[in-house]
């Protein structure tokens, strides 16, 4: 199988340096690589051409439309059997095309995800937002995790489409706002099997301070509104379990102010919650500094998620503003 790569990119040019030099490191072969310049400033131009002779690589530059519109543009240049597409803030482990291939080879999906995780070489407070963001007792195990709830949506870091599905389901409809998970949606509606690989991981490096995060969830949250906007029946209760700790702490916060009865035990409940995600990630880390760190990531997560969520679900859906 031969295999397109698809990197839409904006203002990233050192996140595309380390994402390429993985892929020069590939057990197989049969791939190309287009990276697409999505309107960006700073541009990348000499840092993907320094890597001609090194990989199949194109380089394309257009005008700004976001992600999605510009994972269209590559798919519609892409010479592969099968399209994957990750983030430009990624770094693939050596194996990752054998393993999608050996995987695919034996059980066909039509479309694909993987999980994502931890390098050794990220920063404490990365390896802590990488927790945040695979942690059960955050995203409850959503995102690319075996035991994961409800159906499987692949998300556009680390996912693998079809031709055949591309050339039927078309790419993106929407550029931003949730435009990954509307896709697998479709994709899965329209009767082909969509699933997780579990050993396809991606080392996703993600933002690299907590106010960058911050508002990278805050903008999930809204996409969960656009998503419901677009299927109804995809919005569970799971994704309002952000919206309910974020209203948790709030109260929890105004109950100690007013010295209300019931703070002590929103206090208990706070700090046995707070307490699991300290030794759970101490355990997966085996870093107090990491398990800490976890901590402020994943109030971080939820509570820029929980408002996101809950400022679109008010204007959109109890407003019905457009």
């Amino acid at each position: 199988m031969f295999f397109s790569i698809i990197i839409p990119l904006y203002n990233r040019p050192q996140e595309i340096a380390e994402l390429l030099a993985t892929l020069t490191l590939q057990n197989y072969k049969q791939f190309e690589v287009l990276v697409i310049e999505d309107g960006s400033t700073n541009r990348a131009e000499d840092i993907v051409r320094s890597y001609e002779g090194k990989l199949d690589i194109r380089y394309f530059e257009k005008p700004n439309e976001g992600q999605g519109f510009t994972r269209n543009f590559g798919f519609e240049r892409a010479k592969g059997d099968y399209f994957v597409i990750f983030d430009s803030d990624c770094l693939i482990p050596a194996n990752y095309l054998e393993t999608v291939d050996n995987s695919l080879s034996k059980n066909w999906l039509d479309a694909y995800g993987g999980p994502d995780g931890a390098h050794e070489s990220f920063t404490p407070i990365q390896k802590a937002i990488s927790y945040a963001m695979t942690s059960p007792f955050t995203t409850g195990g959503i995102r690319g995790n075996k035991k994961g709830i409800g159906q499987f949506h692949p998300r556009s870091f680390n996912m693998g489409v079809s031709r055949a599905v591309w050339e039927k389901a078309g790419g993106f409809i929407i550029t931003r706002l949730g435009e990954d998970i509307e896709y697998s949606i479709r994709i899965h509606s329209m009767g082909y099997s969509i699933g997780l690989i579990p050993d396809a991981i991606v080392y996703h490096k993600r933002r690299t301070d907590f106010i960058k995060f911050y508002k990278q969830l805050h903008f999930f949250g809204r996409a969960r509104i656009n998503i419901y906007k677009f299927f109804p029946s995809q919005l569970k209760l799971v994704h309002f379990f952000p919206a309910f700790v974020t209203l948790g702490i709030a109260f929890t916060f105004v109950a100690n102010i007013a010295q209300w009865p019931i703070a002590m035990l929103c206090n208990v409940l706070l700090g046995v919650y707070i307490l699991l995600i300290f030794f759970h990630s101490l355990i997966k880390n085996k870093s107090a500094k990491i398990a800490f760190l976890s901590i402020i990531a994943a109030i971080t997560q939820l509570t820029a998620y929980g408002l996101g969520f809950m400022q679109d679900f008010w204007k959109r859906v109890v407003l019905k503003r457009s």
